[in-house]
């Protein structure tokens, strides 16, 4: 899709999304038995890890990581994606069903005790769709350098492009931004609970579908959408 297409608001949005990636994988990967939920390459090549019996990697949990990702990806595509063709819209929509699996995650969380396997698989699948929904949606989304969830392609044309400095700093910006949900992460799983950073992630969700959703009824939104 060319660059020159008004994308609007939807590049800070997704910013938000990409930090909201980072605050997940870090439950995921430091809590969940070194999982991610948002970054299927890892995933495949920690299945292999599992098979291989090397690493102390979980092949259930990757497996099922990688399953849930799948279907999360069809809901988004194939029922959220479906529903509006106004990006802002869609947007919106997405991010809501995202917030809802996630508050659901936060609920588990804060509820049970996150060291217990069947509760770790729990989280793996809800998490693991919300990424796939995420992923879908971003997809049909199109904003160039915003993938949301995963940076090889955003850093790789970093260096390795020539391109305008706007281009080069919403790549730069994307990859600090999940460097921040990293970070963030860490620091709340390290002071205070596992359910910390899935709630700061559903709020990152909650305001990015109401801005989306209060920005797409204006009427200069059709430039955008």
């Amino acid at each position: 899709m060319p660059e020159s297409r008004n994308h609007g608001p939807l590049p800070a949005l997704l910013l938000a999304l990409t930090v909201a990636t980072g605050l997940v994988d870090a439950v995921s990967y430091l809590v969940l038995g070194h999982v991610f939920v948002a970054n299927m390459t890892g995933n495949v090549v920690f299945s292999g890890f599992a098979l291989s019996g090397v690493g102390g990697v979980s092949w259930s949990a990757t497996l099922l990581a990688v399953g849930a990702f799948g279907a999360g990806a069809y809901l988004g595509g194939r029922h959220v994606g479906g529903s509006t063709t106004h990006r802002g819209r869609l947007l919106a929509l997405s991010t809501a069903a995202q917030c809802a699996f996630v508050i659901g995650a936060a609920v588990l969380a804060a509820l049970a005790a996150p060291g217990r396997r069947t509760v770790q698989l729990a989280l793996v699948a809800l998490l693991a769709v919300v990424m796939g929904m995420q992923n879908a949606v971003v997809r049909r989304l199109a904003v160039p350098d915003l993938t949301t969830t995963v940076l090889t392609l955003t850093t790789a044309g970093l260096f390795a492009d020539r391109t305008a400095s706007r281009v080069r700093g919403l790549r730069v910006a994307s990859i600090l931004a999940m460097a921040a949900g990293a970070f963030g992460g860490g620091l709340l799983l390290r002071h205070t609970d596992v359910a910390a950073p899935l709630w700061t992630a559903a709020g990152l969700l909650a305001v990015c579908s109401a801005v989306a959703d209060r920005l797409s009824r204006r009427r200069s939104a059709e430039a955008w959408g």
